[in-house]
């Protein structure tokens, strides 16, 4: 076992090599000078589409559904667990490089938002098929299929074996076994291993869950979202608040830390210092930060090309909140209370880290601290599961044809990874879930570029006819 977790490792480290680093955030920052900073001109505007439906748009669902949907699938452990990782073993400067990679990671997400609409198709029995294996199609023409079918093939096992089952209900049970029983006090023995009876009974009851809400599809998907999404980040919006205005003294201090650490400026674990330091800070802040805005993935036009508009433009601002939501906002907050309570220097691991913050930082008695988190965990790890399986669902549609028998014989195989992700090791699951999420950002961020001239005219002509 100890032999898989390093070559999955090695893996990992090749995938999210510097290369990689430096194509996702050349493809942002090109996109930035292309659409002139539409993510920071324009960023009102998107919170104003986002509430206000397109009365002329034809589409699945509303485009506050579409972006929920997408959110459901976003906010996850990556806010809660990712942030802890990514700060536990790149330092407090990885929360900058995140906050670097989400800047323009927005103007990222803006592109494949606009794309999604604009080359979206209609299959015979009137449902609407978009994302990335239709704009690589459709948009740089059929020689580019294989590319499309690349995407969508990396895309199928990102879902079943990395962000969308795996993570989540590891972080979950791993939540809850922290609350419950933080000592392992009772456990039963399964294959040579001990696991808490507390792992085993959430894993059993998080994937009864899935498979009931998973028969609904999409729309089921968006119903749920639309509901639970915003209230939980509200939530752990105002735990966050609490504890950063309960310990505003302490702000500055992190601030100062965050900084000298993405700069190599204070040593990390091991006393790694210097340019040892940017480079691991700048790739596990990336790498986390993609995980959990997916900005560049290509998974959100999925849910953006369901949208009931027909205005490209209109739908990229509103996709592009998402990752404003998502990273800016969400883990920002996460990653200043990590540091500002020192959690991600005691030694812990996963979940842990967040929890050991919360219960220092909330001025609440007992437990409870704990209690928020492990809701919140539970509930945004939760709607990203359902949020992937239609995902990945969309992605095995374009590479079998999209045939009923494939979709049901694929979701009781997505609802069995669930089921066992509770017993894989942590640090297995994260670079596991890394590795195809770089291998299914590669062919995205590709056709992006290819495609970069398409999303600034579309980007002048909108805002030339609507006079903004």
């Amino acid at each position: 076992m100890e032999f898989i977790d390093t070559l999955i490792k090695q893996i990992d480290d090749i995938v999210w090599g510097v290369p990689l680093i430096v194509l996702i955030l050349a493809c942002g920052i090109t996109l930035s000078f292309k659409i002139r900073f539409v993510q920071f001109r324009k960023l009102g505007k998107g919170f104003r589409y986002m509430m206000h439906d397109d009365d002329s748009g034809s589409g699945d669902v509303s485009s506050f559904a579409a972006l929920c949907t997408a959110l459901s699938a976003t906010v996850g452990t990556g806010n809660i667990v990712g942030v802890a990782t990514a700060v536990t073993t790149g330092g407090a400067g990885a929360l900058f490089w995140m906050e670097i990679a989400a800047l323009f990671g927005m103007a990222t997400k803006y592109a494949e938002g606009l794309l999604a609409i604009k080359y979206r198709t209609v299959d015979r029995n009137g449902n609407i098929l978009g994302g990335p294996f239709y704009y690589i199609e459709n948009g740089m023409g059929k020689k580019w299929r294989w590319l499309a079918k690349a995407f969508a093939l990396f895309g199928v096992f990102a879902g079943l074996l990395g962000i969308g089952t795996f993570t989540q209900i590891n972080g979950i049970t791993s939540a809850v076994k922290g609350f419950f029983d933080p000592d392992s006090l009772n456990t039963v023995n399964i294959l040579g291993n001990d696991y808490s009876v507390c792992v085993i009974i959430a894993g059993i009851v998080m994937t009864v869950l899935a498979a009931l809400v998973l028969i609904g599809g999409l729309k089921s998907i968006s119903k749920f979202a639309q509901v639970v999404v915003p209230t939980m980040i509200i939530l752990y919006v105002v735990s966050c608040l609490i504890v950063l205005i309960t310990h505003i003294s302490a702000i500055p201090g992190a601030i100062v830390e965050i900084f000298e650490s993405a700069f190599g400026l204070r040593p990390i674990a091991g006393g790694i210092a210097g340019i040892s330091v940017v480079i691991l800070s700048s790739q596990k802040g990336i790498a986390r930060g993609i995980f959990s805005n997916e900005a560049g993935l290509g998974s959100a036009p999925i849910a953006a090309s369901a949208a009931k508009t027909n205005e490209p433009v209109r739908q990229g601002l509103v996709s592009m909140i998402g990752t404003f939501i998502d990273t800016i906002i969400v883990c920002t907050m996460t990653g200043l209370v990590i540091v500002i309570s020192g959690s991600h220097t005691k030694g812990l691991e996963g979940v842990a880290v967040t929890a050991d913050a919360f219960a220092n930082g909330l001025p609440l008695p007992g437990q409870i601290p704990s209690f928020v988190l492990m809701v919140c965990l539970a509930v945004f790890a939760f709607t990203t599961i359902l949020g992937w399986n239609y995902y990945s669902e969309r992605c095995l549609a374009y590479l079998l044809g999209g045939h009923k028998l494939h979709a049901v014989i694929y979701r009781w195989i997505y609802i069995a990874a669930i089921f066992i992700g509770p017993y894989l090791t942590v640090e297995a699951v994260w670079n596991i879930a890394d590795i195809f999420n770089g291998l299914m950002a590669l062919p995205n961020i590709a056709a992006l570029v290819m495609l970069s001239d398409v999303v600034r005219d579309e980007t002048k002509e909108y805002f030339a006819r609507t006079g903004d």
